[in-house]
């Protein structure tokens, strides 16, 4: 528990802010999520279609150091070959 009015308000404030964060993340994991399920099924038209959506939630959340830049660039690269896999078999 916060002694000071001050820690009260930083409590509140870090909690908002932490139910952002999270959301944020959440975004970012639901839009890998999409593309590689598409991938699973095989689904090239929709994977190319939802890849650009999940690099720009990579990025941002990159940006917003939710993520290291290093992991978003791990990520985007991890996702681009399994689309280009995809490409590639069909």
């Amino acid at each position: 528990m916060p002694n000071t009015k001050s820690a009260r308000r930083a409590l509140k404030k870090s909690l908002v802010r932490r139910q952002h964060n999270r959301a944020r993340k959440s975004m970012m994991r639901t839009a890998v999520k999409k593309v590689l399920k598409a991938v699973a099924e095989g689904d090239a038209a929709t994977a190319e279609a939802l890849l650009p959506q999940a690099y720009k939630m990579i990025d941002k959340n990159a940006k917003w150091n939710q993520i290291h830049a290093n992991t978003a660039a791990r990520r985007k690269s991890q996702l681009a070959r399994a689309v280009a896999s995809l490409k590639a078999g069909s």
